[in-house]
C-alpha cells in the first residue's frame, strides 16, 4: 500500500500552526483539509481526551454557526495523535485564507463560559469526558504562542 500523504510530513520538524493537509475533489467542489496543529509532535505532551472532546464540541458549534463560513464547513474533529484537529472546508483554499477564522474560533473557545454544547447523555455518547478549563487553557496557549504571531513557517509544512 502507498503511504498516505499525512505520513509523509516530517513530524520531527513540524511545529504548531495551520497547514493545508490535502485537497480533494467531490464533483466540481474542492475540499481543503487543514491541519490545525496545536502542539509540537513528539516534542510536547499531547492533548488529553477530555480537552480534545470539549474543543471538538465547541469548535463544531462555533464553525457551523459562523455567518461567513458555516456553508463551507464539512468537518471539524481531532487528530488521532491528539496534537491538533482537522478542519475540512469546501473551497480551494490556502492556510492564509483561514487564519482569521481559526484565530476567532480559538479566541471564542478561550473565553467560553457556561455549558458545553451537546454535553449531555441525550446528545453525546461520552458526555462526561469533558474538561472546559483545560480546553480554555490550551486554546489560550495556542492563541498566544502560535496564532497571535503566525508566520510563513507555521502556514506551510516544513520540507
Amino acid at each position: 500500500m502507498e503511504k498516505i500523504a499525512s505520513f509523509t510530513v516530517d513530524h520531527l520538524k513540524l511545529k504548531p500552526g495551520i497547514y493545508v493537509s490535502r485537497k480533494d475533489h467531490a464533483g466540481n467542489t474542492t475540499l481543503t483539509t487543514f491541519d490545525i496543529r496545536m502542539t509540537s509532535p513528539n516534542d510536547e505532551p499531547v492533548l488529553n481526551t477530555a480537552e480534545v472532546h470539549t474543543i471538538e464540541h465547541l469548535g463544531a458549534t462555533y464553525l457551523r454557526n459562523d455567518p461567513d463560513w458555516k456553508e463551507n464547513v464539512i468537518y471539524f474533529g481531532p487528530m488521532g495523535c491528539r496534537t491538533g484537529f482537522y478542519l475540512i472546508l469546501a473551497g480551494d483554499l490556502e492556510s492564509e485564507d483561514v487564519v482569521e477564522l481559526v484565530r476567532s474560533l480559538f479566541a471564542w473557545i478561550a473565553a467560553f463560559e457556561g455549558d458545553v454544547p451537546g454535553a449531555s447523555p441525550k446528545d453525546c455518547g461520552n458526555y462526561l469526558d469533558m474538561n472546559l478549563p483545560m480546553a480554555r487553557f490550551v486554546a489560550r496557549r495556542y492563541l498566544s504562542q502560535t496564532l497571535d504571531s503566525i508566520g510563513p513557517d507555521s502556514l506551510h509544512y516544513p520540507q
